[in-house]
């Protein structure tokens, strides 16, 4: 059984995403609100990272 590997976002995708600029990305990288990785000193976004944090958004909102 193999499993899928996780689908990673560019930071211009997590800017469409999210519909914020790119300082606004690399500062919630930065503060840890979101997880990135680096391949070959390309930063990349797991898209769950982003699904999560869209739900951590929206739990602390109610």
């Amino acid at each position: 059984m193999t499993t899928a590997a996780p689908e990673l976002l560019t930071v211009p995708d997590v800017m469409a995403r999210l519909k914020v600029g790119r300082t606004k990305v690399y500062d919630l990288i930065r503060t840890n609100r979101l997880v990135s990785l680096k391949v070959d000193g390309c930063r990349r976004i797991p898209a769950e990272a982003v699904r999560d944090f869209i739900r951590r958004g929206l739990g602390e909102a109610a």
